[in-house]
């Protein structure tokens, strides 16, 4: 078969990795390079291919009619279009399946997949799925896409980078040579800044419709951060089971005796560290934070701890303690504490919960007095891909999209902690309802 590939589509076919991902911008011939791979990989007898799309009907409706073209001269017999499968005359097979329900692709051994605007699917499909189904073949993977913010596409772009049997590459539009300069230059006074980037630039940058943490900026909010040994440590939790979340925070206080005596407060919040259990509990989450804090003091005597969390922890479960009783015992054994308790007796609006982490994040004057350590990569994978819910006609809703599991957690047991102290409902100070 003699195919007609452009410079960079021939440096990602030319890759001997077994995993190859691929960053490129709108029209750089993603999917014509995707059907020449399959058709590579499928060249052989018992050889099985699959192309990947986010749903069934995306992959029919980008794929299917142009490798038909491609392949027809080496039809071992006419096309399966139920099954959406052609089997060629080497032996091989090439398949078209969608991702919106990757449970039914379980079962099948491969030796080559192409995923196709992988940011789209569910970032579970690759790990729980598609990943085990190479094994038993060694086989490989082709992941494409156009960026879509710091999701799981980008994670494993950067990923890639630093793996010795993955290769990355990014590619612009006009790299692709697909498109006319005039047409891009006609595009760019169309559209703004931040879509010119990630359509034609192939740019990994914040994905900002319906996004919630909209303030964060990761140049502006990230940084190593130390610990303050005068400084109490606050801990915020969200006690959902899996994953089990918290995260380690101090609060410094910059504040004047002429802020204090007019009730304003100039402090700088600074995310420390983060804890997020799979399939854990209350008290393996405890033992977990002690560990971690194990040797921090606060000068002589004992060292003061702050709790924050969910309203929900305080109701008594079906059986056995409730969270906060859980909490409480695991301090009193350990000793060496003492312990203030900041959880109200109601969750505050998520608007408000979110609200108040933006104004930290980046207030009107600029100021960011929120700062996070790199470490905490949960917390900042929030911060970048969380986003509003939306009903069946796009209409955001004033509710979290919890649709990926891994997302929301912990930004909700920090977001506890930053409403309860910094939340407009709130009056200046640091406000406790009990103390052991």
């Amino acid at each position: 078969m003699y195919v007609s590939l452009k410079p960079p589509q021939a440096e990602v076919f030319s890759s001997d990795k077994r995993f190859r991902i691929l960053a490129a911008g709108r029209r750089f011939g993603k999917t014509y390079l995707a059907a020449i791979e399959l058709c590579r990989a499928a060249w052989g007898p018992g050889r099985k291919v699959w192309y990947v799309a986010p749903t069934y009907k995306q992959a029919k409706r980008i794929l299917w009619r142009p490798l038909k073209e491609i392949t027809r001269p080496y039809w071992a017999c006419r096309p399966n279009e139920t099954e959406l499968r052609i089997e060629l005359t080497a032996g091989g097979t090439i398949a078209l399946r969608g991702a919106d329900n990757y449970d039914s692709l379980r079962g099948d051994g491969l030796d080559f997949v192409v995923l196709d605007e992988y940011g789209d699917m569910s970032p579970q499909a690759w790990p729980e799925v598609l990943r085990p189904s190479l094994s038993d073949r060694s086989g490989s993977a082709l992941f494409i896409g156009t960026p879509r913010g710091f999701n799981h596409f980008y994670e494993q772009f950067q990923n890639a980078r630093n793996r010795q049997d993955w290769a990355a590459f990014q590619f612009t539009t006009q790299q692709g040579g697909n498109v006319t300069a005039a047409e891009l230059a006609s595009a760019a006074g169309e559209l703004d800044e931040r879509t010119y980037r990630q359509e034609y630039l192939a740019s990994f940058d914040s994905h900002c419709d319906g996004l919630v943490y909209y303030a964060f900026d990761r140049s502006g909010n990230v940084c190593s951060l130390q610990r303050q040994s005068q400084i109490a440590i606050c801990w915020a939790l969200d006690f959902n089971v899996n994953p089990m979340c918290s995260v380690i925070v101090q609060i410094e206080d910059h504040s004047s005796a002429e802020d204090r005596r007019y009730g304003r407060r100039r402090v700088t919040v600074h995310v420390l560290d983060e804890i997020v259990l799979p399939n854990s509990n209350t008290a393996e989450l405890c033992q977990a934070f002690l560990s971690r804090i194990r040797g921090w003091t606060n000068g002589p005597g004992l060292t003061a701890i702050r709790v924050y969390g969910d309203a929900a922890g305080s109701a008594r479960k079906t059986v056995g303690k409730s969270d906060y009783e859980i909490i409480r015992e695991s301090f009193r054994g350990a000793g060496g504490f003492t312990v203030t308790y900041h959880n109200k007796s109601s969750n505050p609006f998520v608007r408000d919960r979110v609200n108040a982490v933006n104004s930290l994040l980046c207030n009107t004057q600029g100021d960011r007095r929120l700062l996070i350590d790199p470490r905490c990569k949960r917390l900042i994978a929030d911060f970048d891909r969380v986003v509003w819910k939306a009903d069946a006609h796009d209409n955001l809703l004033p509710q979290l999209d919890k649709s990926n599991p891994e997302l929301t957690h912990v930004s909700d047991a920090l977001g506890y902690l930053v409403e309860c102290e910094f939340g407009l409902r709130q009056s200046a100070g640091f406000r406790s309802n009990s103390i052991i």
